[in-house]
């Protein structure tokens, strides 16, 4: 069903200005929160959550419950006395481009040692807080936390390459390992501790401001996970416990060749026959982090794009049929009414179209689309109904004022000045006056066209391997007159954002 009239803005939490090389849920995370509360906000629409993978991409992560170290604010961790302030103070502070590679040396380090010094001197009152967040989540946490120290272990190694008893789950080499490394997945899962209690207290200050979170659920998983390692009869795989065919998108507008992502496929029968569990443990955890939950691919439910896994690219695949109705009527029976949207971008049939209307999911309409031919008019105002949350663009697309200058055709920015008329303070707020305008019942805008920044800004480029989700800000750009100008647009297209009646205990770790 169509969401409450809202207007969000979209931002990454890695994108924000703390201390560290990388944005996290610390100062400048509450900052952010203060700034859409005072634009009138009501929704922080996010990308995944969990630890990075291949590309350091959101969307390409080692287990589809854990939080992202990374995200982890050490300046709180400092507060609670588990690590010293000035080791925290000593980080870089500047808000520039995010270097993975130095991250992961200076700030997975102190992680750990925060952890180490949580385990050894913890107060009872947060150690009882940690047990209880153990206990609660075994089973996805057990799993990861092994799976991650013997990653570590093995030099990154994939699980498929490690010896042969761990690589089957042999039960009494499991119990032996564990006890070995008990030090070591106590650590990590107290880091898991930290991710999850400092983000629900995030979810809580947003709320007592009036401020839905939007996650994103990425539909596939990546081949070197927990969840893979965990669960291989219920994925795609051969005798050799390699990946048969795995997931991509045929030729789109973002590549010629299409895309080979290289995730493995689900045993969609498989899953049925039991009860589609893991999808209805997945979403009831997504439900328990997010207010509303963008389902991405949402296309592959119906239909998802079949690769050879010998094949380099994504030419030589085929359409093979999803699980359609049958998965969500289970999960409707089991958890009830959850509030997706869905990603229906790309090629996309009317049976996609009918799925989703059948379900009553709302789907997106992206502005930044919709000035081609008249095709592309799905994505423009006058089409929409309150069944749409409508975007300018999405983390995939150019910044607006990237794409007006060196994107857009001459018929496309035509068509613009046509539909829009006078651009006098730029594309970018043009553009967001529609959307917020529009009868869409949700406006999500990206935070570079609030900030009228151009391509330098981008935050990925689908199929290019290297150099994405690295974009950051400094804090002075969000500055009042910004959260003003916002504001009065939410009050005069009727998109105030509606209380949240919510204490700190409903997202107590």
């Amino acid at each position: 069903m169509p969401f409450s009239r809202a207007s969000g803005i979209l931002l990454h939490p890695t994108s924000l200005a703390s201390r560290g090389g990388i944005g996290d849920f610390g100062p400048a995370a509450y900052a952010f929160a203060d700034f859409l509360a005072s634009a009138r906000q009501g929704v922080w629409q996010v990308l995944p959550l969990g630890p990075l993978g291949f590309g350091n991409s959101p969307y390409s992560s080692p287990s589809a419950f854990a939080g992202n170290p990374l995200l982890i604010s050490l300046e709180r961790l400092a507060d609670r006395g588990w690590i010293d302030h000035a080791r925290v103070e000593a980080l870089p502070s500047a808000a520039e481009a995010v270097d993975y590679a130095a991250v992961f040396h200076q700030k997975l380090p102190l992680l750990f040692e925060a952890a180490h010094t949580f385990l050894r001197a913890s107060s009872a009152q947060a150690r009882s807080r940690y047990e209880s967040f153990v206990r609660q989540n075994h089973w996805w946490l057990d799993d990861f936390v092994l799976f991650d120290a013997l990653r570590a272990r093995f030099h990154l190694e994939s699980w498929n390459r490690w010896p042969r008893d761990l690589i089957y789950r042999d039960p009494a080499t499991l119990e032996k390992t564990s006890e070995e490394m008990r030090d070591e997945l106590d650590v990590r899962s107290a880091v898991q501790f930290f991710f999850y209690e400092q983000w629900r207290a995030l979810r809580c200050y947003c709320a007592q401001h009036s401020i839905r979170v939007a996650g994103d659920l990425a539909i596939f998983v990546n081949f070197d996970s927990a969840d893979v390692w965990t669960h291989p009869d219920l994925f795609r795989l051969n005798a050799e416990l390699e990946p048969e065919v795995v997931a991509g998108v045929p030729s789109d507008f973002f590549s010629r060749e299409g895309q080979r992502w290289g995730n493995p496929l689900y045993r969609w029968e498989v899953m049925k026959e039991r009860g589609y569990a893991w999808w209805i443990d997945r979403l009831r955890w997504a439900a328990s982090n997010f207010d509303y939950i963008r389902l991405d691919h949402f296309r592959g439910f119906s239909q998802f794009w079949e690769i050879p896994a010998g094949e380099p690219t994504a030419i030589h695949g085929r359409w093979v049929d999803g699980p359609k109705d049958d998965l969500f009527v289970k999960v409707r029976e089991t958890l009830g009414g959850l509030p997706f949207f869905a990603e229906d971008l790309g090629y996309i049939t009317p049976d996609v179209h009918a799925l989703r209307e059948r379900l009553q999911i709302p789907g997106m309409a992206v502005l930044q689309f919709g000035f081609g031919d008249p095709g592309a008019h799905m994505h423009l105002p006058h089409t929409f109904t309150r069944d749409k949350v409508v975007y300018t663009g999405t983390h995939d697309n150019d910044t607006l004022r990237g794409w007006w200058a060196s994107g857009a055709t001459d018929k496309e920015r035509e068509h613009v000045e046509a539909y829009l008329g006078r651009c006098d303070d730029g594309i970018n707020w043009a553009m967001i006056r529609a959307a917020l305008d529009s009868p869409a019942s949700l406006s999500v805008i990206p935070l570079q066209d609030v900030l009228g920044l151009g391509s330098e800004a981008r935050m990925n480029v689908p199929s290019l391997s290297g150099g994405n989700w690295r974009w950051r800000f400094p804090a002075e750009m969000l500055r009042p007159e910004l959260a003003a100008k916002l504001a009065l647009l939410v009050e005069v297209s009727d998109r105030l954002p509606a209380p949240i009646e919510a204490t700190e205990e409903d997202w107590a770790a």
